[in-house]
């Protein structure tokens, strides 16, 4: 996909987007401060994309490891590189050239958001499915509940909670904000018993749609684009660490020093 499409896309989901949270009472998570930068780089650049295109909405956020360039996210879309200027940018992954390994900029700085968010995340708006012990390792899972590979991992739960792996569940209907999946899995999350709505929709029951307006699935699915999920199941440990798709219960068992 070209940025020019990326960028479009990225537009009319923050629109979307935006529309959503006005309506369900939620709050757009902020992006990384941009303190790093003072306003008189920062506000020159945003000005110069602005001028070319004035529907997106861009934050500068620090110094790119690259001279002479900033890293600037563009809300709901891709973090690009732009020149101090504001003329010229590229987009996609920037690697640092260190002995026996390229290192993926982008995802350190998402790593270590990621671990940020969730250490102090309060986690009274997740469906939690807890081991019966002590819980020796956590996994954050953005998820859809039409979703095949979703469905998958979730039925491998009981054998995730045996090893001691606690799951704490956040909603991310891929098909977006208005639509028919997320009216199911906000249903899961206005249920009296949320685990068992929840689980009973994932095994493709047809469960009567009950919105409450307070529902928290909107602020989950920001919070999924702001951490960098693009699909489901999207698994986020506490170190910062994204897992993009379906693991089996043994590999992630093994992933978290458990097997």
């Amino acid at each position: 996909m070209s940025i020019n499409s990326l960028l479009t896309a990225a537009s009319a989901a923050g629109q979307l987007l935006a529309r959503s949270l006005i309506l369900l009472g939620g709050i757009f998570l902020p992006l990384l401060a941009s303190a790093e930068v003072p306003a008189s780089i920062s506000d020159p650049i945003v000005k110069q994309l602005k001028a070319a295109r004035a529907d997106l909405d861009y934050q500068v956020l620090s110094p790119a490891p690259l001279d002479g360039f900033y890293e600037v996210q563009v809300e709901g879309g891709p973090l690009l590189y732009v020149s101090a200027d504001g003329n010229y940018f590229f987009d996609g992954s920037l690697y640092q050239v260190r002995p026996g390994q390229f290192i993926n900029i982008r995802d350190l700085r998402l790593n270590a958001m990621r671990q940020e968010i969730f250490a102090s995340r309060d986690t009274g708006d997740m469906i939690i499915f807890k081991p019966a012990g002590a819980s020796k390792a956590i996994m954050n899972v953005f998820t859809d509940v039409d979703c095949g590979y979703c469905r998958k991992l979730h039925r491998e739960v009981p054998q995730l909670n045996a090893m001691g792996i606690e799951v704490r569940y956040l909603a991310y209907p891929r098909a977006g904000i208005p639509s028919d999946s997320y009216s199911k899995i906000a249903t899961a999350w206005c249920a009296d018993n949320q685990q068992d709505v929840f689980t009973r929709t994932k095994n493709g029951e047809n469960i009567p749609r009950a919105l409450c307006t307070d529902n928290p699935v909107a602020e989950h699915f920001a919070l999924g684009q702001k951490v960098g999920v693009t699909g489901t199941p999207a698994v986020i440990l506490m170190d910062g660490t994204l897992i993009p798709g379906y693991q089996p219960a043994a590999d992630f068992a093994r992933i978290l020093g458990l097997d």
